[in-house]
């Protein structure tokens, strides 16, 4: 399975121009080393929007969605360094999803990302999510530059616990129902999916699904757990 646990933290946000050089800097030197130091934390990757909004997006593998509740991980976000504070208000469009893996399949990652945020209808989404994982990604994931699909499930309960880190941002955080990821080697090999193909807006929403956010990323920065030691 290319996801290293069962729990996944995905998080999309965009940041004014004139922020940018520091958000880099912190981002890749304090945050994202700082998060994957905590008790359960895998691995962080980190993309910049190809195609799509919000302009930033990354995401943490956990060994669990218990891992983003636990004390260590709360203790961090109601702790946050003088860095993290100083960036935190120029945070805007902020989604971010604590997730549980249902389906991870492939074999390794891909440079570019296809992502998508889902808004379902409850009375669909077995149907959805049963679709995507038994159909649609193994039919994926044996194209030439796909390398990978995955599928979580939102958790709205866990993502919406209040912490400082939150309080900096200038509305509450949005919540996707379900995420999509389809890594492949670059994007040429993605965009067909989301634009006219099966994962187009249009397809999705003839399986029940309400709305969706898609866009490609390039990977920018990735860190496991390993990497520290």
């Amino acid at each position: 399975m290319p996801l290293l646990g069962k729990g996944v933290a995905a998080i999309w946000h965009n940041v004014a121009r004139e922020f940018q050089a520091d958000y880099n800097h912190w981002h890749v030197y304090e945050h994202v080393p700082e998060r994957v130091s905590i008790t359960g934390f895998l691995r962080g990757r980190r993309y910049v929007a190809i195609d799509g909004e919000p302009e930033f997006f990354h995401f943490y593998e956990t060994e669990s969605l218990a891992t983003l509740t636990s004390n260590a991980y709360m203790t961090r976000l109601n702790n946050p360094t003088e860095w993290t504070q100083k960036i935190g208000p120029n945070i805007k469009d902020n989604n971010r999803s604590l997730c549980e893996v249902t389906a991870s399949l492939g074999i390794g990652g891909g440079a570019a990302i296809l992502t998508g945020r889902l808004g379902t209808e409850e009375s669909r989404e077995k149907e959805l999510a049963s679709w995507l994982a038994d159909e649609l990604f193994p039919d994926l994931i044996e194209r030439p530059g796909i390398v990978a699909a995955h599928l979580l499930k939102g958790d709205h309960k866990s993502s919406s616990e209040p912490t400082v880190e939150k309080a900096m941002r200038d509305k509450p955080d949005d919540v996707a129902d379900w995420i999509l990821f389809v890594e492949g080697i670059e994007a040429d090999r993605l965009n067909p999916l989301w634009r006219g193909g099966e994962l187009s807006e249009a397809a999705l929403k003839e399986k029940g699904v309400l709305s969706a956010a898609l866009g490609t990323y390039r990977l920018h920065y990735a860190l496991s757990a390993g990497d520290l030691c």
